[in-house]
């Protein structure tokens, strides 16, 4: 298991390294001059200059990716260029918001996919796995930024359940809850949709093993064969759908943060993209990466744990 752990560890460190180079060459190469944009198009060179002297846009490419990289390991991701202030306090502001949201939604996710799913698969050809699968589809099909402003005209504006936007901070745990329940739900359901279809067709697979013939030959129940011995063994999909989706949930809640008007990494991207604030952009892009990075790391680690096989493999 160690030997095992060592070897994602190196290519973790090595697929760190390889998307820091792209992701700073990529924003790097995008047209336009930062300190000419933020001085406006009635700047005079001198000031341009002097502000690129002042954020040090005049350094080479190599010495402002060795400091921006170095700088990362410290947890130093530089200064703003618009804000003038650290960007790692504007990424730690607004990522307890879209943290928690996407964890939040993951757990939704997780909460509703495995019971349908285990329903779908146990009840194969049944009224219940119809009804499932239809559903599934639906929730696959219906875009996620309609579903919000939906689920916002019903549950906050005509019932008000929840709140329709805004996030009051972690003083108040609960508010903080209360407040990203409805777009943790709304990025939960799609979600959750393509995580039960998938657990239905790994139990499926399961199901025709010689193994769980044997259970039942042994006196397992249908129920308990599938739930000792079917949902272990179709964990290895399932857990790679997981991954995927936190890692698509942290990155890709944009719109449905600016539809609730949440401060998350979402809006501070695009913020950041707007005003050509390239070293936010770099720092919150790799961020993104690394959680991506890491969490399939850990998802490759928890393979090893329900499978023993892959250890041996190694």
């Amino acid at each position: 298991m160690l030997r095992y752990i060592l070897k994602r560890l190196i290519s973790l460190g090595l697929s760190l390294i390889a998307a820091s180079v792209l992701i700073f060459v990529a924003i790097e190469i995008i047209p336009g001059d930062a300190a000419a944009y933020m001085l406006g198009i009635n700047a005079s060179p001198e000031a341009v200059a002097a502000l690129r002297e002042q954020i040090g846009l005049n350094q080479s490419d190599f010495t402002r990716y060795f400091d921006w990289a170095t700088g990362m390991l410290r947890g130093d991701f530089g200064i703003s260029y618009t804000y003038r202030v650290p960007v790692a306090d504007m990424i730690s502001n607004r990522l307890w918001v879209s943290l928690p949201l996407a964890m939040y939604a993951l757990f939704l996710s997780t909460l509703i996919a495995f019971p349908i799913g285990i329903i779908a698969a146990s009840k194969r050809g049944s009224v219940a796995d119809w009804m499932v699968m239809g559903g599934t589809q639906l929730g696959v099909a219906i875009p996620n930024f309609w579903f919000a402003m939906l689920m916002v005209q019903l549950l906050a504006i005509k019932y008000q359940f929840f709140t329709a936007g805004g996030f009051p901070g972690w003083d108040n745990f609960w508010l903080g809850m209360k407040a990203l329940t409805l777009p943790a739900f709304v990025l939960a359901l799609p979600q959750a949709s393509i995580l039960a279809r998938v657990m239905r067709s790994a139990l499926l697979d399961t199901l025709t093993e010689d193994f769980m013939r044997t259970a039942r030959a042994k006196g397992r129940t249908r129920r308990g064969a599938l739930v000792h011995h079917a949902l272990r063994n179709a964990m290895i999909p399932v857990l790679t759908i997981i991954g995927l989706q936190f890692s698509f949930l942290l990155a890709g809640a944009i719109i449905i943060e600016k539809i609730f008007f949440l401060p998350g990494l979402g809006s501070l991207i695009l913020t950041a993209i707007s005003q050509r604030d390239l070293i936010v952009v770099e720092s919150v892009v790799m961020l993104l990466v690394f959680a991506v990075i890491v969490v399939t790391f850990v998802v490759d680690i928890t393979y090893a744990l329900v499978d023993p096989r892959l250890r041996r493999r190694v």
